[in-house]
């Protein structure tokens, strides 16, 4: 059992590596091992190319006869863009798969494991579950609901400000705080940003890391009295961004499926005040990370990281569930999940 884990962590390391290249499918990782000792391994790299699961089996060659695979998730077990990564684990004559958790996609849950014990393959599931699962969250979501997993970031001063009254923003927190939107940018399909946002602080809305597969993500502004035109000029040069007109819970439903229809499974929202609030009271926020600097604004007239009407009283507050806690340098992020649908 410590070696499952062990090289279930490792695979959990190499499904990392196609993090901005595997979408709309999922990040996945792939180990051959026998005795301790690893014997290939893999990961999916970008759609169309070989699941982790072949590369890792490449990578064994013969010697993967009567190994255990180790694989953060589910083999696929139809014919999509490649074919079934059951028949290769077969026909390399592995002894026993060790799965992270079953694929969520109600047309392929438990189909391999179906297929590989009546081959006489040994299956494992659930080493490093909830690990396996936190990696491709976005990706469950998505093939479940047909909409991208959001993401609400903010950054904000210890009193909850995001902007001094003039709409100077730059920088609220640090660099390690500013390196970490880069790795969230990296893995997102998507950024929206709210109109305000986009003429006050002209964001790129890029990912600026390296690697030359690494694709950019869709720029969004939400707007609804904008034109696509009139919004890259907002905003750095880059794309055309898309425009989301949504003002109710049915219109951003809409909006997602929208998305979604385009294969983004991502979704990030980087501001501001206003848009937040909107996104929070309409239920659709999946989770948010707020970023926290040891930094006092004040002022009455401040922006403050969520706008929108007044509440009526403390209790109509989103709580959240399952709440994480990083160091960045001097900030701090607070990373949880909306237990409410609306505030």
């Amino acid at each position: 059992m410590e070696d499952d884990v062990k090289f279930m962590r490792r695979a959990l390391a190499l499904a990392k590596k196609g993090m901005g290249t595997a979408s709309p499918n999922p990040m996945v990782g792939a180990v051959v091992a026998e005795n301790g000792k690893i014997l290939g391994e893999g990961w999916h790299e970008a759609p169309g190319l070989p699941h982790a699961e072949i590369e890792a089996l490449r990578s064994a060659g013969t010697a993967a006869e009567g190994a255990d695979l180790f694989v953060t998730l589910e083999p696929c077990s139809t014919h999509g863009r490649t074919p079934p990564c059951v028949d290769a684990i077969i026909a390399a004559g592995i002894a026993r798969v060790v799965i992270g958790l079953l694929d969520p996609n109600p047309k392929h849950n438990g189909k391999a494991i179906e297929t590989l014990e009546k081959a006489g393959i040994k299956t494992v599931v659930g080493v490093e579950e909830k690990k396996c699962r936190e990696l491709d969250k976005a990706f469950f979501h998505w093939i479940t609901t047909g909409r991208p997993y959001l993401l609400l970031k903010m950054a904000m001063t210890l009193d909850g400000k995001i902007a001094a009254p003039n709409g100077d923003s730059k920088w609220v927190t640090g660099t390690q705080a500013r390196k970490r939107v880069m790795e969230l940018r990296r893995w997102a399909d998507a950024i929206m940003v709210g109109a305000g946002t986009a003429e006050k602080d002209a964001p790129s809305l890029n990912h600026r890391g390296s690697g030359a597969k690494r694709r950019q993500p869709l720029r969004i502004v939400a707007a609804r009295s904008m034109t696509p035109e009139q919004a890259a000029k907002t905003l750095a040069p880059g794309t055309q961004p898309e425009i989301i007109a949504a003002s109710n819970k049915q219109e951003w439903l809409d909006a997602l499926d929208s998305l979604g229809k385009k294969e983004i499974t991502s979704l990030m929202v980087e501001g501001g005040g206003k848009l937040a609030a909107a996104l929070l009271r309409v239920g659709v926020v999946n989770e948010v990370e707020f970023h926290i600097a040891p930094k006092i604004l004040g002022g009455r007239n401040s922006i403050p990281v969520v706008e929108g009407p007044d509440p009526a009283s403390l209790a109509e507050a989103a709580k959240l569930d399952n709440i994480r806690i990083k160091r960045m340098g001097d900030d701090i992020a607070i990373i949880g999940y909306p237990s409410s649908n609306s505030i």
